[in-house]
């Protein structure tokens, strides 16, 4: 199994959510360090960072800036222990793959830049399992081939 990590996954991981069970339980079961993208990490954190000014207007929908740093300070030191591999991507394969994506599924289906540039990536790093809880990332890995353990109910 290859797994590469999704955007979505980190979030899991890292703060409480619906999907936090699930994302610990697989994350527990797997013993090796997990390769994730550069892109990932940056949305991660910037996921993160935004979600302490929604906090500002609505705490139940955000973080507070303790808990904001506190996560992205975990989420570094995991990144020096070799809890993840980040992994050079060739961008030129990223942008061709998420082109042809982009014109195979886009029209009927419908999906995000974020969501074909992930897949994409993945594909580049020949990943055969994408771990995300994003409905439309899973639907697009599924028809792409690759596996992904949660399901829209997870």
């Amino acid at each position: 199994m290859k797994p590469f990590a999704e955007t979505s996954f980190l979030c899991s991981l890292y703060r409480q959510d619906l999907f936090s069970a699930s994302a610990d339980r697989w994350f527990r079961r797997w013993s090796k360090p997990l390769d994730v993208s550069t892109l990932v990490l940056f949305e991660f954190r910037q996921s993160i960072r935004l979600h302490t000014r929604l906090f500002e207007s609505n705490p139940d929908a955000g973080l507070s800036v303790e808990s904001a740093t506190h996560i992205l300070r975990d989420q570094q030191k995991d990144l020096r222990d070799g809890v993840w591999l980040p992994r050079a991507v060739d961008w030129s394969c990223v942008h061709k793959t998420a082109e042809e994506l982009s014109d195979k599924y886009t029209w009927e289906v419908g999906h995000r830049f974020a969501d074909i540039l992930h897949v994409a990536t993945a594909l580049c790093l020949d990943a055969d399992t994408f771990l995300t809880f994003d409905s439309r990332q899973r639907r697009l890995a599924e028809s792409e081939g690759m596996k992904v353990p949660f399901s829209d109910e997870d």
